[in-house]
């Protein structure tokens, strides 16, 4: 089972945390297998509005470094916040009162890790947004291949009122998102901005009534984990690696994804199933 495999990395990077920051082993994630091959990754820390801090962002290498080391039956994560007033307020700032600016900076290479992970997990990632979404929590939402969020959800990325910029791919993701003329000014400004602007712009896919957000990204995790499992992985390679290259470059890049389809059981499975008139049983292989 996923849970058992990722349970393991969980106390490895635990104990590592504890090791080189002396932390306590109260968890700040609840991970649930909600179907068959959808893992529910929640960020949970509601008293602190789910704020991240270095444990925290330890365990979210944990789990997204797992699926990418072995994701086993796991082919859609939907990734949210604890309670209704945040999905992640960003860095603990009470944490990081009085840090030395080499602990600062070694703080921030788990969370540059964690950006990481999340970007390169092999399987699609959704973000549910419940909440405020600002500093870091915004670049976490921002580093999910596509995000729902509350009609009630804010953003922000405040880095720029706290003397930084944002350090957790949100400078490249954003504006990647919203386009660069739009990322200036969010950056430069540090003002907040509501989920129908975030959509309007492009960042959110859709905004929902924060009683049906959870459940409808769960929804489109199941549609997504029924098609085949190495398509979709191809589709996320090939539309991520593509955007950074010349278009004859991204159209090399998708033929060759392409083509590591075609001797598969699943592409085989799938061509069959529709002349048999019934589902298709994916496997993975």
């Amino acid at each position: 089972m996923a849970e058992c495999r990722l349970e393991s990395i969980w106390l490895r990077e635990r104990h590592i945390a504890q090791w080189s920051f002396g932390m306590s082993d109260d968890r700040t994630l609840s991970i649930e297998q909600v179907a068959e091959n959808v893992l529910l990754v929640t960020m949970n820390r509601p008293d602190r509005s789910n704020a991240l801090n270095t444990a925290m962002g330890l365990e979210l290498i944990a789990v997204f470094e797992g699926l990418l080391m072995q994701a086993g039956d796991i082919r859609c994560v939907v990734l949210t916040g604890a309670g209704e007033k945040a999905f992640c307020a960003g860095g603990d700032l009470k944490e990081r009162n009085g840090m030395t600016d080499a602990a600062w900076r070694d703080q921030h290479v788990v969370f540059e890790r964690m950006a990481r992970a999340i970007l390169d997990c092999p399987v699609p990632v959704i973000a549910a947004v419940n909440g405020a979404a600002y500093g870091g929590g915004c670049e976490i939402a921002a580093c999910c291949d596509f995000i729902y969020a509350a009609q009630s959800a804010r953003f922000a990325l405040t880095e720029a009122t706290l003397g930084i910029i944002p350090g957790a791919g949100g400078t490249q993701t954003i504006a990647r998102a919203v386009s660069e003329r739009r990322a200036k000014e969010l950056i430069f400004s540090a003002e907040p901005f509501g989920a129908e602007a975030a959509e309007a712009w492009g960042l959110v896919n859709r905004t929902l009534p924060a009683e049906l957000l959870v459940q409808t990204a769960i929804e489109r995790a199941k549609r997504i984990a029924g098609n085949a499992p190495l398509a979709v992985r191809q589709a996320k390679q090939a539309i991520h690696r593509g955007l950074q290259m010349s278009l004859a470059d991204g159209l090399a890049f998708e033929i060759e994804a392409y083509n590591r389809l075609v001797p598969t059981a699943d592409r085989k499975e799938g061509v069959l199933a529709f002349n048999e008139k019934r589902k298709p049983r994916f496997e993975g292989r």
